[in-house]
């Protein structure tokens, strides 16, 4: 089994982020540069008598009668699985799934993965609909992988209003998940992150059954007193240092000025979480996700001869990024579920709000073939327009994106005032209503952005010369 995401996360516990919400966010980063993505909330089901089975390795789960709406992002192709990635349910839970990451050969040798076990194309679909807490949803994903295994490696985040909780499952039946400190934040790079684990604190760390046992009889640890969970079962080799160590590095020079002094791109002791040093807003988190190290001679878009030694974190095969941002129901009565489509670095993210019944046609329905009517598509060619002038779109390109980050704070404002006195199927008709206005919005401005930077792209060209103005 092969994982198809190579994606980087970032989690922000409610008291590092600047509004007092968690948040659990990631560019979900694919094998092709294009690859379809929806956008739709899965309704709720209940008496049903079904069985799950994977288009993918033939996984089968028997379905839980009941299941609670959720937004959700699968891939247009269903053929290897629905591939639903991320979302927020309506118990208010947020969960993402499918960061890859990689366990030493040592670690397999032992617990090797199960050919149709949990994978990452049917790891959403079996779990958010069923869970009401973070931490449940670590609990629920443990007891699945105890029965059924895992097929790969794969980091998940959870989240709900009050905490943030990251597993790893690295082998065929062990992982461990630890809860974010409410003032902290974390980031992984598809490389295994998660440090020592305190088998004394419960609360708030939690483990695969049997994983010391499994440890001690296999001599695997390599310190003499500590259970870094990272040392034992992670990677520590040249495409760490190329392709996954950079990324913890750019995203904590700006998230962690001061403590990250003294790091260097290639450093592979980065410690996973971070005390913020100052609070975190969801544009810094955009920045991060956006980013591929920007101002260092690491930048792929720069002319420096080192610009193309490191992996970036927004890349042109990004197939949706997402900030799913946990807010309080009893004070603002929805979470926000912002989505980026397009490439991270050139395309705004657009908040839709969770508490809904339906998504805008735009996001909902995506053809397979380029069609400018689908938010999907709209995005890609921006992005390709602003990608293929640089340096002189990405001023325009940049003033697009605040002017709508701008946008939408106020329209998140409004909509929380009149969503204050609303309930039930009221409220939720309302917010429903608001993400087709949002929708609507973002096309506009997108497809105005557009047409701008495609004319003028035409003045450009290399096939241009300097004519004659008496012909």
């Amino acid at each position: 089994m092969q994982n198809k995401d190579a994606c980087t996360s970032i989690m922000v516990g409610k008291k590092a982020s600047l509004d007092g919400a968690t948040y659990i966010c990631r560019n979900e980063d694919r094998v092709k540069a294009i690859e379809p993505k929806r956008f739709f909330v899965r309704p709720a089901v209940s008496g049903r008598h079904e069985t799950y089975v994977s288009p993918y390795n033939k996984l089968t789960v028997p379905l839980p009668e009941t299941g609670m709406r959720h937004t959700t992002t699968p891939s247009l192709d269903q053929s290897a699985g629905p591939n639903e990635e991320d979302g927020i349910n309506e118990a208010n839970v947020a969960a993402s799934f499918t960061e890859s990451v990689y366990a030493n050969d040592r670690v397999l040798a032992y617990d090797p993965f199960v050919k149709n076990g949990l994978a990452e194309d049917s790891l959403c679909t079996l779990v958010l609909p069923f869970i009401h807490s973070a931490r449940e949803g670590v609990e629920y994903t443990g007891k699945l992988i105890a029965k059924y295994g895992s097929a790969e490696g794969n980091g998940m985040q959870f989240a709900d209003a009050d905490s943030v909780w990251y597993m790893e499952v690295v082998t065929g039946h062990q992982w461990v998940a630890v809860r974010i400190p409410d003032d902290c934040y974390a980031v992984t790079p598809n490389q295994m992150a998660i440090e020592d684990i305190d088998f004394n604190d419960p609360e708030n760390y939690l483990w695969a059954d049997g994983i010391r046992e499994f440890v001690e009889e296999h001599q695997l640890n390599p310190d003499e007193n500590r259970w870094d969970f990272r040392h034992i079962f992670g990677t520590s080799t040249q495409k760490d240092r190329h392709y996954n160590t950079p990324r913890t590095w750019f995203a904590q020079r700006y998230l962690s000025p001061k403590a990250s002094q003294g790091q260097t791109p290639e450093d592979g002791e980065m410690p996973f979480i971070r005390k913020a040093e100052f609070k975190i807003s969801h544009e810094d988190i955009q920045y991060v996700l956006k980013s591929h190290f920007n101002e260092t001679p690491y930048d792929p878009m720069g002319n420096s001869p080192e610009n193309k030694t490191y992996r970036a974190i927004s890349l042109s095969r990004t197939a949706q990024s997402h900030i799913l941002q946990v807010r309080n129901m009893k004070k603002y009565k929805t979470s926000v579920h912002w989505i980026e489509l397009g490439v991270p670095a050139f395309n705004p993210y657009v908040p839709f709000f969770a508490n809904a019944d339906d998504t805008d046609e735009s996001y909902r329905n995506v053809p397979a073939k380029m069609d400018l009517k689908s938010a999907y598509w709209l995005n890609e060619a921006l992005a390709e327009v602003v990608e293929s002038h640089y340096e002189e779109f990405m001023e325009k390109d940049e003033d697009y994106q605040k002017e709508l980050n701008e946008w939408a704070r106020r329209k998140i404002a409004e909509v929380d005032r009149a969503a204050a006195n609303l309930s039930g199927q009221e409220l939720t008709d309302y917010l429903t209503k608001q993400n087709h206005e949002v929708a609507v919005h973002y096309n506009e401005r997108t497809r105005e952005l557009f047409y701008e930077l495609l004319t003028e792209g035409c003045e450009l060209s290399k096939m241009s010369f300097k004519m004659d103005p008496n012909l």
